[in-house]
């Protein structure tokens, strides 16, 4: 029997013809992975790209390096840029959505009045980066506090009410890690632009989940993981920056493209951009040069279809868990996209998510926030709903 949905009747999946694609991933059998979110899953498919462009580079590594890379990367962000609706000479590729934060904030120059205001469901490691950077420089990093259940009204009210003459920059998640809410940043972006307040929208659960038209949001900096929702190879993401702001960066690694001399070669780009972010030493350049092989997987196989399935899974689930436990949902169905919290009892989390794996061979994250349990259901195209079954009647979330 399939997790009861109480508000419709319905079970967790809704009848659907689709083609399941668990074959098409490398993931271990037996194993329910409802953890996209934190890691990813990437399919045999894009692997095999990747280690293409691998056996490509070793067959020749001074050329492919040396002066084939920069036209490759730059076709690489091309597609790329297509998919995210902007310019490919606004973006470049970084390892991660956190050293593109870092990267940002290691550039801003602040002084003892400014203040960075964020929101209290911020991911811990950012909002590390930036107490740090402001402690450095003696500016104040300020999370709004943003109650549960979530308010997108009230949300966008309560960051405009908190805005103030110090206020520098705006640091938003688009869809928030530890309470997986798509945060409504399009309101905030347009007017802290007419305030002159600086945005950075950490997107690092955004391209793949969620359609992305970054020209037309208009954010001045914005970065998103292409190795979580998107499913190319770990340690592919990009940071776009507006074209005003492309002076103002200060590489975290200085090499041959930030020198102000013609000695750099054709493998550190033509553009500032290109010069000072794309050649950092050597590195393996195949995860980027991967990203359209990962845009042509999901393209292939109707992604906005494979999102609504996705979504109406971890939307019943969300409602049989709320029946369950008597617990209320944190947000309205249309904050979530293919992830969602299921409200469960409150319990150490740690001890929730080892026994989830320990009994059941679910991997599953298991968060909290303001007082409060949730499991984070992530569900991609290889998840099935028999594997969302197994985790409803996962023992260790049966009522007491």
């Amino acid at each position: 029997m399939l997790v009861p949905a109480p508000r419709s009747g319905k079970s967790v999946c809704p009848p659907c013809t689709m083609v399941v694609m668990r074959d098409e991933f490398l993931l271990e059998p037996g194993l329910a992975f409802l953890n996209h979110g934190s890691f990813g899953a990437c399919p045999r498919e894009v692997l095999q790209e990747q280690r293409r462009w691998q056996d490509e580079m070793e067959r020749n590594p001074l050329e492919f390096l040396s002066r084939r890379s920069a036209a490759l990367l730059r076709d690489s962000r091309e597609q790329l840029a297509a998919y995210l609706g902007a310019q490919a000479d606004h973006l470049v590729y970084v390892p991660n959505a956190t050293t593109a934060v870092n990267t940002i904030a290691q550039s801003l120059a602040l002084k003892p009045s400014d203040e960075v205001l964020s929101t209290s469901l911020e991911y811990g490691a950012c909002d590390a980066t930036w107490l740090a950077h402001c402690a450095r420089q003696g500016a104040h990093y300020r999370p709004v506090e943003i109650p549960l259940p979530f308010d997108p009204d009230d949300f966008v009210q309560r960051m405009l009410n908190a805005i103030t003459p110090r206020t520098k920059l705006l640091f938003l998640s688009h869809i928030t890690s530890i309470t997986a809410l798509i945060l409504p940043i399009a309101e905030l972006c347009r007017v802290a632009r007419e305030r002159g307040i600086l945005t950075l929208i950490d997107g690092a659960h955004a391209p793949g989940h969620i359609e992305l038209k970054l020209d037309a949001l208009g954010a001045d900096f914005y970065t998103g993981n292409c190795h979580k929702w998107l499913c190319a190879p770990k340690g592919s993401a990009f940071m776009h920056v507006r074209p005003e702001h492309h002076e103002m960066l200060v590489t975290p690694v200085i090499s041959w493209g930030a020198m102000n001399s013609a000695r750099h070669d054709a493998s550190t780009g033509s553009s500032r951009l290109e010069r000072y972010f794309q050649w950092q030493g050597t590195r393996d350049i195949s995860p980027w040069l991967s990203v359209p092989a990962a845009i042509r997987f999901q393209a292939a196989r109707d992604w906005p279809a494979v999102r609504a399935r996705c979504h109406a899974m971890v939307i019943e689930a969300m409602h049989g868990f709320s029946e369950r436990f008597d617990l209320p949902p944190v947000a309205p169905d249309h904050c979530f996209g293919q992830m969602a919290l299921l409200p469960v009892p409150a319990q150490d989390a740690a001890v929730l998510r080892e026994r989830l794996f320990n009994e059941n061979r679910i991997e599953a994250q298991v968060t909290q926030h303001a007082g409060r349990t949730f499991v984070r259901l992530c569900a991609q195209g290889y998840t099935t709903a028999d594997e969302i079954q197994r985790l409803f009647d996962a023992p260790a979330l049966q009522k007491s």
